[in-house]
């Protein structure tokens, strides 16, 4: 079986979130499967020079784009024993950063078309085209009414998976023609609510749509957190599914990360204390065992939650012996709250504004408690990576979250959950938190469970693996 997993970003070479994370990483599960699996992304002018130095130019093409042609570069590199293809236009892609520019439906549809076209030229022809959020959803459109009858081209299924669903691509519908080289006669398949949508036409053409976890999948089907996509989805329902994310579990290992105090694992995990008081030091806070850490580290933005913690935060001070350590930058509002927390209590709550990755493990190893109260989240990686330093997660139940992290209320469970997006049902998940922390016993218990707890791509690779069989069985 032969895959081209396409994505617009991809760890180690460029990433800006979670799907760099997940293009750097499942690629590889599947090639340890004896998958076939190679990827494809754009050859941005940010890339590390160590990394360009590594490309191998293969050759050159030229890509249609609505009525004109563009040169397009196909580089070669691997990494982790996966090949990479590299497409370079040095208009479209030499430029700062990934997104945000003014052409960004041009620069895509561009991508997404000069995917379909390199595949004669890199005589690696896939079974499967597995695209990624808007950047790559034009592809399955391209590819069905262009391509599905072509020589060469034939009996190629498609995957689309929506990591994020409020990032659409949606664009005026007179880009059409000029610039995406759609026809009215398949305007329709684009076309959503009267603006061009790049999702909605991955959507509609794929031939398996996929999310990053089985409750977004279900959940994106409700209005409340469709983003308006739910009326189209509701329609092709039947080619829908979710399967969870994992996490890169050697990158995230706290027995062997080299930016942690002391390493631990889940068969001696007494290190972990060391890491918890040398961040107590780092933070200026009261060094104290016996009081426990809340780690959040999160854009500071109101669908993370932290509009429910600007309302209780403050309270759970005064009426628990806690400290919290924060790690983020976002919304000048949210901003702003975190420091007059510090300024209020400092020596019971650190803030960092900005992101800071070597403290970001640190915070992860260091604290006890890990708190994510998402208003939605897709799949969410933060959670998986605090049970993989033993850190239990205090989570909303939503998407991704749901599925990864269970309520330790009957014992069982791996972390603390809330189900209603209410300040106060966040709270007493905080509170139940804090009380199993001040019964050493069972925290012992949970954190040797959370350090337990595989959260790595080997089962949702497997989930993938199977996917892409049944679609090739037709």
């Amino acid at each position: 079986m032969k895959v081209l997993y396409v994505s617009s970003e991809a760890l180690p070479f460029m990433a800006s979130g979670g799907l760099g994370d997940v293009a750097g990483s499942l690629p590889v599960a599947l090639r340890k499967r004896l998958i076939g699996c190679r990827v494809v992304m754009p050859l941005y002018d940010g890339i590390k020079q160590e990394y360009k130095d590594q490309m191998k130019f293969i050759t050159s093409i030229s890509v249609p784009v609505s009525w004109r042609r563009q040169y397009c570069g196909i580089f070669e590199a691997k990494s982790n024993g996966v090949i990479y293809y590299f497409l370079d236009n040095q208009y479209y892609f030499k430029r700062d950063g990934i997104y945000g520019h003014y052409d960004d439906a041009e620069r895509f549809a561009f991508f997404a078309r000069a995917v379909i076209e390199m595949i004669p030229a890199i005589d690696w022809k896939p079974d499967i085209i597995h695209c990624n959020d808007w950047q790559s959803a034009l592809t399955p459109l391209y590819y069905s009414i262009y391509y599905a009858n072509s020589p060469g081209f034939e009996n190629i299924k498609t995957v689309f998976t929506i990591h994020n669903i409020q990032y659409q691509g949606k664009y005026g519908d007179e880009l059409l023609n000029d610039v995406l080289g759609i026809d009215d006669y398949h305007k329709n398949l684009i076309l959503y609510d009267g603006l061009v949508n790049f999702v909605k036409a991955g959507i509609e053409c794929a031939n398996v749509v996929t999310t990053v976890s089985p409750s977004y999948a279900k959940e994106i089907l409700d209005p409340w957190y469709s983003h308006g996509l739910d009326q189209i989805l509701n329609q092709r329902s039947w080619k829908l599914c979710g399967i969870l994310n994992g996490i890169d579990t050697d990158g995230y290992n706290p027995a062997t990360d080299p930016n942690i105090w002391q390493n631990y694992s889940a068969d001696d995990f007494s290190g972990k204390a060391k890491n918890k008081e040398e961040l107590q030091k780092l933070c200026s806070l009261d060094v104290r065992s016996d009081v426990p850490i809340i780690g959040i580290v999160s854009r500071l933005v109101g669908h993370k939650g932290v509009d429910l913690m600007r309302e209780v935060l403050e309270k759970s001070l005064w009426e628990r012996d806690v400290q919290y350590v924060v790690l983020g930058s976002g919304e000048w509002q949210y901003e702003s709250y975190f420091r007059e927390l510090h300024n209020k209590y400092p020596n019971k709550v650190a803030v960092t504004i900005g992101f800071v990755p070597d403290l970001a493990r640190k915070i992860y190893a260091g604290a006890d408690l890990f708190l994510m109260p998402s208003k939605s989240e897709p799949c969410g990686l933060s959670q998986m990576v605090a049970l993989r330093y033993g850190t239990l997660p205090i989570v909303r139940e939503t998407g991704g979250l749901k599925d990864s992290i269970q309520d330790s209320g009957d014992g069982k469970g791996n972390g603390f959950t809330f189900k209603t997006y209410n300040a106060y049902d966040m709270l007493g998940a905080i509170y139940r938190a804090i009380d199993a922390y001040n019964n050493p016993e069972l925290h012992d218990v949970l954190v040797k469970r959370a350090l337990e707890c595989d959260m790595s791509w080997g089962k949702s690779a497997n989930e993938y693996i199977k996917l892409y069989r049944n679609l090739l069985k037709g």
